[in-house]
């Protein structure tokens, strides 16, 4: 990562600041990006932003501050200019930043429908759009870059997960804008590929409580830190060739998911009765693979 630049979204706090410091580490420029929120999407009055650059630099290294909204067109665009007019360039892109509001569906209101798509979808995109505009342009005035986007889905997103609709919805439409996106701007030298994190951060504290090493017991299976190596290994020049493809990360454990793909079928070379169907439908899921179990259930 030496001499590249990098930016991360959400990066003042759990998975995200874990990212800045792993990529100030080895070497990289980091534009830590964060709005300081809470976990519900209210106002911080705390800079998480400022106190990783603060610790970027106290490692020797070079990092600025974004206080943007990425899910904020100017904002996703002033985020890229912060990049280019801080460090002269942009490789790589880490979308990250998040929030819940978790309800069981028939309790969703539609503001908290809105937000957490707006949050995790809408500032995934724009920052895409965003950052691809300068590679585009890059790559048409012959200096193609060995840029990286790292897209963070979720296993809600990928499986479900009950009383998370709004999110697992977000998250599973991360995935698919990862496709996507990996698709369209290889042609600019760019890879695209999502994680699906498993770790311990303030949106996750309730459910990994009880995973915590002690002191002096060794590896912390749920650190945010064992997220942290794949993530710079993608936005690497390293990772070169590989693209749109979503990896499940947690501990020590790193999973390639294989989404959806065509099992049994049946063509009957005509229009289906739906007397006939019955039948049919019963024998392709029975010769088809079970899926995995929703998230709750």
């Amino acid at each position: 990562m030496e001499g590249r630049v990098v930016v991360v979204t959400g990066g003042g706090r759990g998975l995200g600041r874990a990212h800045a410091l792993a990529f100030a580490r080895e070497g990289a420029k980091v534009v830590v990006n964060d709005l300081g929120v809470a976990l519900d999407g209210g106002t911080d009055a705390v800079s998480p932003a400022e106190q990783v650059a603060g610790e970027i630099r106290e490692l020797g290294g070079e990092a600025v501050v974004s206080r943007d909204d990425i899910a904020d067109g100017e904002g996703a665009a002033r985020l890229v200019r912060t990049a280019l007019e801080a460090f002269g360039r942009l490789d790589t892109l880490v979308n990250n930043a998040g929030f819940l509001r978790d309800r069981m569906l028939v309790n969703l209101g539609e503001e908290d429908w809105d937000a957490v798509i707006r949050v995790h979808l809408r500032g995934h995109f724009l920052p895409m759009k965003h950052a691809a505009a300068h590679w585009r342009a890059e790559a048409k005035a012959g200096r193609m870059p060995q840029a990286r986007i790292v897209n963070t889905s979720s296993g809600a997103g990928l499986l479900g997960s009950v009383g998370q609709g709004n999110y697992a919805a977000a998250k599973a439409g991360i995935a698919a804008l990862t496709l996507v996106s990996a698709a369209e701007f290889g042609r600019y030298g760019v890879t695209v590929n999502a994680i699906a994190p498993a770790a311990r951060t303030r949106m996750t504290e309730r459910t990994f409580a009880d995973t915590m090493a002690a002191p002096g017991e060794g590896f912390d299976a749920m650190a945010p830190e064992n997220v942290s190596p794949l993530v710079v290994y993608l936005g690497s020049a390293a990772s070169h060739g590989i693209t749109g493809r979503v990896f499940e990360v947690e501990a020590g454990r790193v999973t390639v998911m294989d989404g959806w793909r065509r099992a049994a079928q049946a063509d009957k070379g005509a229009r289906w009765e739906p007397e006939e169907l019955d039948a049919t439908v019963r024998e392709l899921l029975a010769k088809s693979p079970d899926p995995e179990a929703v998230y709750g259930t």
